[in-house]
């Protein structure tokens, strides 16, 4: 079969696509015939050696390359999940960052919990995007414990991450506020912010006209840091994205995400009907392509490789 892999780290020309043997799925996992695996910043940070500079992977001989992956359950290992079998169609997400085969792949074997069904006519692409950034999202949530009514600030509420936390937020009832650039206001709004911040202004003051004090709590999806900090009142909650976060200043609780697979919370968004944002489609040996197009920046949702 088919997989991406890097044995250097550096530029777009350390990407390999290797043919290797079909890995087999050992006790407690599952293998994943793969029709669509979405490429995410982390990829590209992992490619380039950021992740090791940061001291939260090391060096192999042999690195696999992608998260989300969408597909047909092919084959379960001794002592899985009961209720996937053969033949049902799944997304997952490969959450360990060493691995040499990893969801951009023809197949991937991943744990059984850390997958979840999809309907038979799903749309293999769209649902792709949902793994990594969708969970991301979710346990930003579930971190920042907010009551309906509450006021939410998200920087970044135009990308995947950002996007994902507006829907959720809405859906528990909670007051929205985002910031993004001004271009992307009718987005955020469509995907459930109430009032919106552009980012060329001073994000605090803009946050406190619009709320009593400061909001509640902000999810930090474009890391601003200190910034969004000061627009969220005194004891509120900062959850960070990426990274440890700002000091607590005025009495703030500032959480970390550091993303986790669960195949329980995964059905959650597949039953929560999101919208979900594909930025293209691509064949695997592509991958160099679109490595270079993302590290250009400036498009909406995930590209998606095909096997």
């Amino acid at each position: 079969m088919k997989a991406v892999q890097i044995r250097s780290f550096g530029g777009i020309d350390v990407l390999e696509l290797r043919e290797v043997d079909v890995p087999h799925p050992g006790p407690g996992q599952l293998r994943i015939r793969v029709e669509a695996a979405a490429v995410n910043p982390v990829d590209i940070q992992t490619r380039s050696g950021a992740l090791a500079q940061a001291c939260v992977m090391l060096p192999r001989p042999h690195i696999g390359l992608g998260w989300d992956v969408a597909g047909v359950v092919d084959h379960v290992g001794a002592g899985g999940r009961s209720d996937l079998t053969v033949g049902d169609r799944v997304i997952a997400l490969s959450d360990r960052l060493m691995q040499p085969l990893k969801g951009q792949a023809d197949f991937v074997v991943v744990d059984s919990s850390h997958a979840a069904r999809i309907p038979i006519d799903a749309d293999p692409v769209a649902l792709s995007t949902l793994p990594l950034s969708g969970l991301t999202a979710l346990q930003a949530l579930d971190y920042a414990d907010m009551a309906p009514g509450q006021t939410l600030l998200v920087t970044g509420a135009a990308g995947s991450v950002g996007g994902y936390v507006l829907q959720l937020a809405q859906r528990i009832g909670l007051q929205v506020i985002a910031t993004a650039r001004a271009h992307d206001e009718t987005l955020v709004r469509a995907l459930g912010a109430h009032e919106f911040v552009p980012s060329n202004e001073d994000l605090a003051e803009e946050t406190r006209r619009l709320t009593s004090g400061g909001a509640d709590a902000v999810v930090d999806a474009a890391s601003l840091g200190l910034a969004a900090l000061d627009a969220v009142r005194g004891s509120g909650t900062f959850i960070s994205l990426s990274g440890p976060g700002p000091i607590p200043l005025r009495g703030t609780q500032v959480r970390s995400v550091w993303i986790r697979a669960d195949g329980g919370q995964l059905a959650r968004l597949v039953d929560a009907d999101l919208t979900h944002r594909v930025a293209g489609t691509h064949p695997l040996e592509h991958v160099g392509a679109v490595h270079e197009r993302m590290q250009v920046g400036g498009e909406r949702g995930r590209h998606v490789l095909l096997p």
